[in-house]
C-alpha cells in the first residue's frame, strides 16, 4: 500500500518514513501543504497522515480541499493539541481518524490498518483466490492450510495483486503502489520480489498463483472451478 505522509517536522517525518517502510507500505513524504498537493493530484494513496500544523498552511485546510475536489482517500490528521473541539474539527473538516501526540507506532499503525481495512459488510475481513488466503489485520497468510511466512514487502505485493485479483498489473503499475517515488522503475526489483512470492507460496504437485503476462506485468492465475 502506498502512504502519503505530511509532517515538517523532519526528524519525525523520517521516524514515521522508516518505520512505514519497514512495516511494507511504500511512503512518499511532504514537508507542507504545497508539496502535498501536488502530490495527492499526481499519485494515488490508499492512505493519508497529515500533521495539522504544517508551515505553508494547515493541514484540516488541506483535507477540506481535498475533500471538495473529491478525493476519498483515508486520512489520518496528526497534531499536538488533544482538546475535544481539535478532534471534532479534524472530522468535520473530513478527516477519518484523528490521533495525538506524541503516539505509540503500534497504534499508528493499527489505525493505519483499520482506515485502510476493506468494508466487512462488503467484502469480509478477508482475502481469498481459490487456496489462497490473506488476513490484512493479523498480516497472515495461508496457501492452503499451510501458514506462508512473508516479509512486509512481500506481503504488501500480494496484498496488492489479490485486492486487484483479475487484473494485469505491470511492474511500474507495482513499484507505485508497493514500492515508494524514489525507486528507479528500471529495477529488478518487482521480478526478485515476485520470484520470492513464487518460491514461498509453491505447494508439491501445483504452480505458485502468479502468472507472468508477458510485455505486460504480473497477474493471479484463474481460478479453476471444481
Amino acid at each position: 500500500m502506498r502512504l502519503l505522509v505530511v509532517e515538517d517536522d523532519a526528524a519525525l517525518g523520517q521516524i514515521l518514513a522508516r518505520g512505514l517502510s519497514e512495516d511494507g507500505y511504500a511512503v512518499d513524504l511532504s514537508t507542507g501543504v504545497a508539496d502535498a498537493r501536488h502530490n495527492a493530484h499526481n499519485n494515488s494513496y490508499d492512505s493519508m497522515v497529515i500533521d495539522v500544523g504544517l508551515p505553508d498552511g494547515s493541514g484540516l485546510d488541506l483535507c477540506r480541499e481535498l475533500r471538495a475536489g473529491g478525493d476519498q482517500t483515508p486520512m489520518l490528521m496528526l497534531t499536538a493539541r488533544d482538546a475535544l473541539s481539535d478532534k471534532v474539527g479534524g472530522l468535520d473538516a473530513g478527516a477519518d481518524d484523528y490521533l495525538t501526540k506524541p503516539f505509540d507506532f503500534p497504534e499508528l499503525t493499527a489505525r493505519l490498518r483499520a482506515l485502510t481495512r476493506r468494508p466487512p459488510d462488503t467484502l469480509g475481513p478477508l482475502l481469498e483466490h481459490g487456496d489462497l488466503k490473506l488476513d490484512p489485520a493479523s498480516r497472515r497468510v495461508w496457501h492452503g492450510a499451510i501458514t506462508v511466512p512473508l516479509t512486509a514487502r512481500e506481503f504488501a505485493l500480494l496484498e496488492h495483486l489479490m485486492r486487484r485479483a483479475d487484473a494485469i498489473h505491470s511492474r511500474t503499475a507495482l513499484l507505485e503502489s508497493v514500492w515508494d517515488a524514489n525507486y528507479d522503475g528500471l529495477s529488478n526489483v518487482v521480478d526478485v520480489h515476485v520470484a520470492n512470492l513464487r518460491r514461498k507460496l509453491s505447494m508439491p504437485g501445483a504452480e505458485a498463483p502468479i502468472e507472468t503476462v508477458r510485455g505486460q506485468g504480473y497477474r493471479l492465475s484463474p481460478v479453476v472451478a471444481p
